[in-house]
């Protein structure tokens, strides 16, 4: 049954929960970041490999990502997002448990390969539950719930660490990962009617992406939706430095700091779900890039040495990504409602591989000031930019 069609409870019940899951990436990054050196300590390892358990959950987060897609066009999203968050939970007590820093990369390789269902089927569910015209409203009233994991998690990690350590964190993980599980076996009917009958294997999978990618407005979203994403990274890895050590804003102050972009992203949120209601959403989209390319100029040539001048742009480009997304999203799932899990699969995976290659380049170029920072989120506004200019078409505007 079409959650359209339930009581209006239900629907906000569904939309939090899917939220909830989309949100299992960054929830899972933030909750143990403050724990990072205590684990260091703990595992008689480096700072640098306890680390690369983050670059190690990214890696195994857009591998899942892209298996689960095809899956679950093929065999259902409710069987194929219980297998995911099974193995999700699995590994989050297999992490706590870890007693060398070898151990806890494979858990978290394994615990991103699960939580990876998360962002591909919270989507594709939503194509399926809810008419056209009602989608990108969803989108946007996800992504506000998906946005309090990169606002709390770290406060929440914090305490953990302080009153019962860091092994707790992935135990309570853990236990978000069972609640979502057992949501999912008791209430979630499978709302995949139009399941593929062809044979899975690895040729079908490329040529399933490969199909999508070779039509110009799809490749120029998913381009589009990994530039700003890649903008995102490089804010969440450039500030810390940018604020406190440039700056030297105290650290206990850089949550407050952090937040006003997230504000940002609520406001804009907000605001696209108004516009979207009333104006077509590649208009909408047109309005937004066009203050991506005000941003993205701002980017390079802002003064360096004014707060003021980098924090005013970050509020628009981060706000508007936000915005941006969940626009960009719908656009997809219009385009490929035959396979809704494959398009999320690699529109998501491909946010992420855009992060990596924006946080890479600011750690490869970083000249000890803001300026990498800007420089290389101008690029990825520019980059955005390119990709919507390629998904538009002589009538897209009146469409």
């Amino acid at each position: 049954m079409s959650v359209a069609t339930n009581t209006t409870w239900n629907q906000t019940a569904l939309i939090c929960f899917l939220g909830t899951l989309v949100g299992f990436g960054p929830l899972s990054i933030d909750m143990y970041l403050p724990s990072l050196p205590t684990i260091a300590q703990a595992l008689h390892t480096s700072i640098e490999w306890v680390q690369l358990s983050v670059s190690t959950f990214l890696t195994g987060f857009c591998v899942g990502m892209l298996f689960y897609g095809p899956l679950s066009d093929k065999y259902g999203r409710r069987i194929i997002l219980l297998i995911g968050m099974a193995i999700y939970i699995v590994a989050s007590i297999a992490c706590s448990i870890a007693t060398s820093i070898e151990q806890l990369l494979v858990a978290r390789f394994l615990q991103a390969f699960g939580g990876g269902v998360g962002p591909v089927l919270g989507r594709a569910i939503v194509r399926d539950s809810f008419p056209p015209q009602r989608i990108t409203h969803v989108l946007s009233m996800m992504q506000l719930v998906t946005m309090l994991a990169p606002l709390l998690a770290p406060f929440i990690g914090g305490i953990v660490l302080l009153w019962f350590g860091w092994e707790t964190q992935f135990l309570l993980l853990a236990l978000i990962g069972v609640v979502c599980w057992l949501i999912a076996y008791f209430f979630l009917a499978e709302t995949n009617q139009d399941r593929h009958q062809r044979p899975l294997n690895l040729g079908t999978f490329f040529q399933a992406y490969c199909g999508i990618l070779k039509q110009p407005q799809s490749f120029g979203n998913i381009l589009c939706l990994s530039a700003m994403f890649g903008g995102m990274f490089a804010y969440v890895a450039g500030t810390p430095f940018v604020y406190i050590d440039y700056f030297h804003i105290p650290p206990q102050d850089y949550g407050f700091y952090f937040g006003i972009n997230v504000v940002g992203i609520v406001l804009a949120t907000l605001i696209n779900n108004y516009c979207v209601k009333h104006y077509a959403v590649q208009r909408v989209l047109m309005a937004e890039m066009g203050l991506v390319a005000l941003a993205g100029m701002a980017f390079f040539l802002a003064d360096p040495d004014s707060l003021f001048a980098i924090m005013l742009p970050l509020f628009i480009f981060v706000g508007l990504t936000g915005a941006i997304t969940p626009n960009v999203m719908t656009s997809l799932l219009k385009q490929h409602s035959h396979a809704a899990g494959a398009a999320m699969a690699l529109a998501a995976s491909m946010q992420f591989a855009g992060g990596f290659v924006a946080s890479g380049a600011l750690s490869y170029f970083f000249n000890n000031s803001p300026q990498t920072m800007l420089w290389v989120m101008s690029t990825c506004a520019g980059v955005a930019i390119v990709g919507f200019m390629i998904t538009l078409k002589p009538n897209s505007i009146s469409s």
